[in-house]
């Protein structure tokens, strides 16, 4: 199923896909961080939310 791209949120709330860039702009701004910073959080910490807000020591 595609995603709908006329949602501003993600498809998944409890994953992060860096692939989308909706995505990408959502959960940086959500989290207060640059796209990089996700990208290394998602590469380290996989793609869950809780483990990446975790991770970057987020609430």
């Amino acid at each position: 199923m595609a995603d709908d791209l006329s949602k501003r949120g993600p498809q998944d709330a409890a994953r992060i896909n860096v692939n989308e860039s909706h995505e990408v702009r959502y959960w940086t701004q959500t989290l207060g961080v640059t796209e990089q910073q996700l990208r290394s959080a998602v590469a380290a910490a996989g793609v869950e939310v809780k483990d990446i807000r975790t991770y970057l020591g987020k609430p």
